[in-house]
């Protein structure tokens, strides 16, 4: 199939597929995939997700820790005109199975450590470090040549907290997921020669479709980590690979803390970015203090909206650090 221009979330890679292909888009570990090797890739992978008698519509649970193959699962299955549920890696027992169940995944794409966590009767896929698992069978894949989603379509049922009550499922459509990605490009100053680090979990809204998806649609080169590990975050920075970082206030503080904070070079970082609760005003200042040329982007938003609903800029810190 021949694709054309479709606002879909798959879409938005293979746009920069065609204008940088040779570019690095993502590096994990010792992998690294260029814009034009990933799209190569998740179009594979949405072949095998289709050969696992998957059909447009069909939700996909996606029970993993961050890597390349939890990306690679996202965009294959919106590819394929699949619907994707990331589910919290934290999640056990019964609040574990309520979001398979209720979501009415047919499929959980896992990683080998948690599939053991899932309930019985669960059909599941590893999507790497196994046998048989998504990545493996992308090899020899041929590339994706079905039928395609509409910019309407559900891509992604997007579970909130339930903090007031059970999770519930917000719908995400593929031009919704676009909008969302232009928005964050616009207010927080994204661009193509970034170099940010991706290190709070794919899980969860705001690292995929505020970050990771739209400096995707920039065509920058990104590197997903583990979790927000603070030697790596402080090594990668000094040698001048990552120069923009999201993390909540907690992560900000953690790194603020450290013994070291003070003595590394830390200049090459650009732009800070946080959301999810409140930056104490003492943090923000020791910070500012530190590396006085650093950009500081305050996010605010919720799940159902995609998530980012409001931005404070640099140049609006000032006198508003308690917002």
């Amino acid at each position: 199939m021949t694709p054309g221009h479709r606002s879909t979330v798959d879409g938005v890679l293979r746009r920069s597929a065609r204008r940088t292909p040779a570019r690095v888009a993502v590096e994990y570990r010792d992998r690294s995939w260029t814009y034009e090797e990933l799209d190569t890739a998740v179009s594979r992978a949405a072949t095998v997700l289709r050969d696992q008698g998957l059909a447009p519509g069909d939700r996909v649970g996606a029970y993993g820790h961050n890597s390349d193959a939890y990306l690679i699962a996202f965009l294959a299955c919106a590819r394929a005109g699949l619907v994707h549920v990331p589910v919290n890696q934290n999640l056990t027992g019964d609040d574990l199975a309520y979001l398979v169940r209720q979501s009415g995944s047919t499929l959980v794409l896992t990683d080998p450590d948690l599939a053991g966590r899932l309930p019985d009767g669960v059909r599941t896929l590893p999507l790497r470090d196994a046998d048989g698992s998504l990545l493996d069978l992308l090899v020899a894949a041929p590339g994706y040549d079905g039928p395609e989603p509409d910019g309407e379509d559900l891509v992604q049922l997007l579970y909130t907290s339930g903090t007031t009550a059970l999770p519930k499922g917000a719908m995400m459509t593929h031009r919704a997921l676009v909008h969302e990605y232009l928005s964050a490009i616009t207010a927080l100053d994204l661009g193509a020669g970034d170099r940010p680090v991706h290190a709070l979990p794919l899980y969860h809204s705001a690292q995929t479709h505020v970050f990771l998806l739209p400096y995707l649609a920039v065509g920058a080169t990104n590197i997903v980590l583990d979790a927000p590990d603070g030697d790596r975050l402080f090594d990668l920075i000094e040698a001048g690979r990552v120069d923009s970082l999201f993390a909540p206030p907690t992560v900000w503080i953690g790194l603020a803390n450290r013994a070291d904070f003070a003595t590394r070079d830390l200049a090459g970082l650009r732009k800070a970015y946080y959301g999810a609760s409140i930056m104490p005003v003492p943090v923000l200042e020791r910070l500012r203090e530190r590396l006085p040329h650093l950009a500081f982007y305050n996010c605010f938003g919720q799940s159902e909206i995609g998530p980012l609903a409001t931005v404070l800029g640099p140049d609006e810190h000032e006198g508003r650090m308690d917002s």
